[in-house]
């Protein structure tokens, strides 16, 4: 019986592994075949078609030089820093204070409260009535109309209540009795015990920022307040790489080819640094999406 079930558990494991590590081919991949495009030659990118394993031709980084030096992308990365630096610390105030009061057992009306917050998952008013509001508040082309609308995640919400929940109610008390305030107490006693939890929220807050790019294309009419995102996008649709790829910049005979080098190179600019960011918070991401999952 024992060598049966080795046997079955040895099949399982060879199985499971063949699928993480297509899982991560799937994955990985598309960014490396922009990354070995972004650093070809721009004449082998423009008449290769197919995989790239290894960069084509010699080696170059005249894509990037050409998109670090385009305003446009520069200043994407300043207002794209202001939405995700600025949104997610208040984001996440927002979202600790409401969650600190939803997950009390104290008040009565915590309960119609958590009703009326879940509603809002199931039923909205849509985009004309989103737009209406925004309007209405007067924050049309303003920095404001990307981080106000959209301060509380529902979803991130009731998460952070079940982890606040979670925190023994005799460390509270014993606060309070000690002259504690409720603020102390969210700062000093809660948040600590679910740094896990927490580290993830603002994660999930700081990436959602950082690849908004719809909100952006809708209220935002001035394209200096445009994130990179938004500015990447409009590049690959509009196929628009004119301010990157100048005839002083390259010359007239090479200035086709760098059009396709531009947009890999803008791929790879704008989404490499939230990637940086993961491997420093991956430990509190593992803790905090293991939440609910173990009681006692």
């Amino acid at each position: 019986m024992s060598s049966i079930r080795s046997r079955g558990e040895y099949v399982f494991a060879v199985f499971n592994y063949a699928i993480m590590l297509l899982i991560c081919l799937v994955t990985i991949y598309p960014l490396w075949h922009i990354g070995m495009a972004s650093v070809s030659d721009p004449v082998a990118v423009l008449s290769h078609r197919g995989f790239y394993l290894v960069p084509r031709g010699e080696l170059n980084f005249k894509g990037y030089q050409l998109v670090i030096e385009n305003p446009n992308i520069s200043n994407g990365f300043v207002n794209t820093l202001w939405f995700v630096i600025v949104g997610t610390i208040l984001c996440m105030i927002v979202t600790i204070l409401g969650a600190y009061v939803l997950s009390r057992k104290g008040p009565y009306w915590n309960r119609r409260i958590m009703l009326m917050v879940i509603f809002t998952m199931y039923f909205h008013g849509g985009l004309i009535p989103f737009y209406i509001m925004v309007r209405n508040m007067g924050l049309l082309n303003t920095y404001w109309s990307i981080v106000l609308p959209v301060m509380v995640n529902t979803w991130n919400l009731i998460i952070l209540r079940t982890a606040f929940a979670g925190v023994p109610d005799s460390l509270m008390e014993s606060a309070k009795i000690d002259g504690a305030s409720d603020i102390r107490i969210i700062w000093q006693i809660v948040v600590p015990c679910a740094q896990a939890t927490v580290a993830v929220i603002t994660l999930f807050y700081a990436v959602g920022f950082w690849n908004m790019w719809f909100n952006p294309s809708i209220f935002l009419t001035d394209r200096s307040k445009w994130p990179v995102i938004l500015v990447l996008r409009d590049i690959l649709i509009r196929n628009d790489t004119s301010a990157m790829t100048q005839v002083s910049a390259i010359g007239q005979t090479t200035q086709e080819a760098y059009r396709t080098l531009v947009k890999y190179c803008t791929i790879i600019v704008a989404t490499v640094p939230i990637l940086i960011i993961y491997p420093f918070v991956q430990k509190y991401f593992v803790g905090g999406i293991m939440i609910g999952s173990i009681k006692g």
